[in-house]
C-alpha cells in the first residue's frame, strides 16, 4: 500500500471536518517551509493543533558544537538548537475527562514508540503528551489519532482546553449524579465552536459530581460545574452550581458563583454565552491579564452575570444543547460478576490495596488506581494496561489529574490477579495520590519556562520517602505533594498539602536552584483554599523540608487535624523557624552539588559569573534591600493569618516599595523612601529600560506595583483582596531577585571583559 493509499484509507475512518483540518494543517507546514507563512501566524496555528516547542538545555548530551543528540528506539538523531523546525517538540493529545479506551491507548502507545521517545506522559489536566515529536510527523500522527476518535485540536493555544472531570464519576458514593455525559457534551460542543475562536487567552472547564471532595477541582477553573439536585413539585431536577473566573497561575483566584443552580438543559447554552462574553470583553492587548479571572475582577460578578444573561437571551436555538440528555450512555455490563474484595496474598499487596483500591457505589465493584511515577509510562506498559482494561474493567480507563490511570468496574475477586499483572508491568507501587506519589509539571526537563527541576525533585522525593515508607504515619502518607518548575502552578501546587515552585537565588556570585514552599492549600472542597509561600529552601534541601514538616505534623497534630489546620494553628512564623537551618546552601567550595539542579551535571548558571570588585560593593546593598522586603512580606503573611487584612496588604505594598527602591539604588538612582518617588524612580531606572523584564515575567510583575500604587487597593483591603496583593507582592519580589541576578551577571561580564582586554604600553603605564 502506498503512503497516499494508506492516508486515504485512514482518512476514511476520521470525521470529515477533522480530516479536512489535518489536511489544511499539513498544507500550512509546507507553506511555512517555503517561507510563505510568518512565524507568529504559524505558531498560533500549530498551538491550536496541539504542537508545542520544548527546551533542550537539560538532560541531553552536548557535543560542544551546539548540536544535541537524542536517543530514540530507532537510533540516534542529531538536531541543532532552535525552534520546532530544527528540533523535535511536544504534542499534546486531548483526552476529555481522561476517558480512554483500550484501543485508543494502544494507538497512543504505537505513536509514542514510533514518533516520540517511547514515553506517554499524563498531564494534570488528564491529557497525554508525547515529547520529541518532529513537526513533519504531526499530520500523520493526528490522522492515526483521529481514526480512533481522538483529536489534538485546541489542546493548546487561545482556546477551550481539555474539559476535565472527576475520574470516579458514575462510581462515586457522594456524587449527586454522574457528570460523564455532560462533560462529554461540553467538550464536543465547544470544540471548534465559532464562539470560542477569538479568545485572548486559554479557557479551562471542569466538572465535579459533588461539592466536598477534591476530584473535580472546580474552584480554580474558568468554568467550574458542580452537580446538584433540587426537588421541584416533588420531582428531582438535575443541574449545576456554576463557578466562573477561577485560576491558579502566578496569582491564584477563587472562582465566583455565576448561578447557584443551572438546570442541566441550560448547561451548554450558558457555557456558550459565557464564551461569547469572554471573547467580546476579555483583554486583547496584555496577555498577562487576558484570562477570564481578570475580566471578572474588572467587571464584577454582578455585571458579568448580566452580560451572560443578555447573551443567552440572544442565542439561536441549537439542538445539541439537549441531545446528550436523551443519549446518555447505558449502565456498563461488566465482564465479571460483582464480588467482595479478595484478601491480599502478601504484605506488599495489602499495602497496595490500602492506598490504590477504593470501593464503588455499586456493591462488589472497585476502582483501582495505577501509580505512574512522574506521570510517565512506556509504550509497552501502556499496551499492558490496555489489555488489563479489557480483561478486568469493562474497558473503563481514565487518566487523573494526579497523573495516574484508574481502572473502574473491577470485581473484588479480580483484584489480586490485577495486582499481579500490574506488578509484572512494573506498575504495582502503592501510595497512589499520596505523599509517596508526588505530582510534577515537566519543569526544566522540557518546558521553556522552567526555573528549577520539578521532576528531579519529585523523583528524589519518591526515592527518599519509599526508603522510610513503612515508618510513615498513615496521616502523613495521605498528604498530597505537588511541585512546579515556575510560578505557573501547572502541577496545581497552590492546593496541595505541600507545594513547591521553582525559583532562583544568587549566592556568592553563583546561581542556586531553590524551591518556594507553599503551605495551607486545601485539596478537598474542589480546591477550596490556596496556600501561600512560607519560605524558600535550596532545591537539594527540599526533601529535608518535607521530612521536617511531616515529622512535626505526625508528632504534634491533634486528632483528625489536617495539615492545613495544623499549619494555621502552629503559625507560619514557626514553620519558617523550623526551616531556618536548611534555608541557605553551604559555600560552593564546601558542597558544589547545591549549585547544580537535579539530574543536570552542569553548574546552575549560564556561565562563570565571577565576582568583580564593583559587584562586590553593590551586591550587599541590594541583597539587604531584598532581605528587608522579604521580612516585610513575612510580616504581612503573619498579619493576614491573624485576620488583619488591611495591615497585611499594607505590609505587602511596603515590601514591593523596599525591593523597588533597592533596585533603583543598585542602578545608581537616588530616591527617598516616599512611595510616589519610589514608584516614579522604579519606572524610570528599572522598568522603562527593560531591566525588570525577563522571558518568563515579561512586564506583568512590574505592573503589579504600579496598579497597587495607583488604586490604593491595600487601604482597607478585604481578606480576599489582601490575599491577592500578597500573591502579587511575592511575584514582584521573585522578579526583583531575578532582575538582581541579571544585573549582577551583566556587571560581572563587563568586569571580565575589561580585565581580559590587553592594554597598550602607554595605558599599562
Amino acid at each position: 500500500m502506498t503512503i497516499q493509499t494508506w492516508k486515504q484509507a485512514l482518512t476514511g475512518r476520521i470525521a470529515s471536518d477533522l480530516a479536512d483540518e489535518i489536511d489544511a494543517f499539513e498544507g500550512q507546514i509546507e507553506l511555512k517551509k517555503q517561507g510563505r507563512v510568518g512565524d507568529k501566524l504559524f505558531a498560533e496555528t500549530r498551538l491550536r493543533r496541539g504542537a508545542y516547542g520544548q527546551r533542550y538545555d537539560n538532560g541531553l548530551r552536548h557535543d560542544g558544537t551546539g548540536q544535541k543528540t537524542l536517543t530514540f528506539p530507532s537510533g540516534e538523531i542529531t538536531k541543532g538548537p532552535g525552534t520546532f523546525w530544527d528540533a523535535p517538540g511536544m504534542m499534546r493529545v486531548k483526552i476529555p475527562f481522561g476517558a480512554v479506551s483500550p484501543e485508543q491507548l494502544e494507538v497512543l502507545a504505537d505513536l509514542a514508540e514510533e514518533y516520540s521517545d517511547d514515553i506517554l506522559h499524563v498531564t494534570t489536566r488528564q491529557d497525554i503528551q508525547l515529547h520529541f515529536v518532529h513537526i513533519e510527523d504531526t499530520p500523520d500522527l493526528m490522522r492515526r489519532l483521529g481514526a480512533v476518535g481522538i483529536t489534538t485540536r485546541e489542546a493548546c493555544g487561545n482556546a477551550v482546553r481539555n474539559v476535565s472531570a472527576c475520574p470516579y464519576a458514575g462510581t462515586c458514593h457522594t456524587e449527586s449524579f454522574d457528570v460523564t455525559p455532560h462533560a462529554q457534551a461540553l467538550a464536543d460542543f465547544l470544540l471548534g465552536h465559532p464562539d470560542t475562536q477569538d479568545f485572548g487567552r486559554k479557557f479551562k472547564a471542569a466538572f465535579s459530581g459533588c461539592a466536598d471532595e477534591p476530584c473535580g477541582l472546580t474552584r480554580f477553573h474558568d468554568l467550574g460545574l458542580v452537580a446538584r439536585e433540587r426537588t421541584q413539585d416533588g420531582v428531582a431536577v438535575r443541574g449545576f452550581l456554576v463557578l466562573v473566573g477561577g485560576g491558579l497561575g502566578a496569582v491564584p483566584v477563587q472562582a465566583k458563583v455565576l448561578t447557584e443552580f443551572c438546570p442541566e438543559q441550560e448547561l451548554l447554552p450558558t457555557a456558550q454565552a459565557l464564551c461569547r462574553v469572554f471573547a467580546q470583553h476579555g483583554e486583547r492587548e496584555s496577555r498577562a491579564r487576558a484570562r477570564l479571572k481578570f475580566l471578572v475582577q474588572k467587571l464584577g460578578i454582578e455585571a458579568l452575570r448580566e452580560l451572560v444573561a443578555q447573551e443567552r437571551s440572544q442565542l439561536l436555538e441549537d439542538p445539541r444543547w439537549t441531545a446528550h440528555l436523551d443519549a446518555a450512555p447505558a449502565d456498563p455490563d461488566p465482564r465479571s460478576a460483582p464480588s467482595p474484595l479478595a484478601e491480599p496474598g502478601s504484605r506488599a499487596e495489602r499495602s497496595w490495596q490500602g492506598t490504590n483500591v477504593r470501593t464503588q457505589a455499586q456493591d462488589g465493584y472497585h476502582v483501582v488506581s495505577v501509580s505512574l511515577p512522574l506521570g510517565d509510562f512506556t509504550a509497552e506498559q501502556a499496551r499492558g494496561v490496555a489489555d488489563l482494561g479489557r480483561r478486568f474493567s469493562h474497558e473503563a480507563l481514565r487518566f487523573t489529574v494526579e497523573q495516574n490511570v484508574v481502572l473502574r468496574w473491577v470485581a473484588g475477586a479480580d483484584v489480586p490477579a490485577l495486582y499481579a499483572a500490574l506488578d509484572a508491568l512494573g506498575l504495582g507501587e502503592d501510595g497512589a495520590d499520596g505523599l509517596l506519589d508526588p505530582t510534577s509539571c515537566p519543569g526544566t526537563d522540557t518546558c521553556k519556562l522552567g526555573i528549577a527541576s520539578s521532576r528531579g525533585l519529585a523523583k528524589e522525593l519518591r526515592r527518599s520517602l519509599r526508603v522510610v515508607a513503612d515508618d510513615l504515619d498513615p496521616a502523613v502518607k495521605r498528604l498530597r505533594v505537588k511541585m512546579s518548575g515556575c510560578f505557573n502552578s501547572c502541577s496545581q501546587h497552590h492546593v496541595a498539602d505541600l507545594g513547591f515552585l521553582g525559583v532562583s537565588r544568587s549566592v556568592g556570585g553563583r546561581r542556586v536552584p531553590h524551591f518556594n514552599l507553599v503551605l495551607g492549600g486545601r485539596y478537598r472542597d474542589n480546591g477550596g483554599a490556596y496556600g501561600v509561600v512560607v519560605g524558600a529552601v535550596p532545591a537539594r534541601n527540599a526533601p529535608e523540608a518535607v521530612r521536617l514538616i511531616t515529622n512535626k505534623y505526625a508528632a504534634e497534630r491533634q486528632e483528625d487535624e489536617s495539615l492545613e489546620a495544623f499549619v494555621e494553628r502552629l503559625g507560619k512564623a514557626a514553620i519558617r523557624t523550623l526551616l531556618a537551618p536548611i534555608s541557605k546552601p553551604p559555600p560552593y567550595e564546601v558542597d558544589p552539588s547545591y549549585y547544580r539542579d537535579f539530574g543536570d551535571p552542569r553548574e546552575y548558571t549560564l556561565g562563570d559569573m565571577g565576582i568583580g570588585e564593583c559587584a562586590g560593593e553593590l551586591v550587599p546593598a541590594v541583597e539587604f534591600a531584598l532581605s528587608a522586603a522579604e521580612q516585610k512580606l513575612w510580616g504581612a503573611q503573619d498579619e493576614l493569618e491573624s485576620g488583619a487584612a488591611a495591615g497585611a496588604a499594607g505590609n505587602a505594598y511596603q515590601a514591593m516599595l523596599v525591593a523597588a527602591a533597592g533596585l533603583v539604588r543598585h542602578l545608581g538612582g537616588q530616591v527617598r523612601d516616599e512611595p510616589d518617588e519610589v514608584v516614579a524612580a522604579f519606572r524610570q531606572h528599572v522598568y522603562a529600560p527593560g531591566h525588570f523584564h525577563d522571558p518568563f515575567a515579561k512586564d506583568k510583575f512590574g505592573r503589579y506595583l504600579f496598579s497597587l500604587h495607583d488604586s490604593k487597593a491595600h487601604e482597607g483591603a478585604s481578606v480576599e483582596t489582601a490575599h491577592r496583593i500578597l500573591d502579587e507582592a511575592r511575584l514582584f519580589l521573585e522578579a526583583a531577585y531575578a532582575c538582581t541576578e541579571r544585573l549582577l551577571e551583566a556587571g560581572s561580564q563587563a568586569s571580565a571583559s575589561a580585565e581580559t582586554a590587553i592594554p597598550s604600553s602607554g595605558e599599562r603605564a
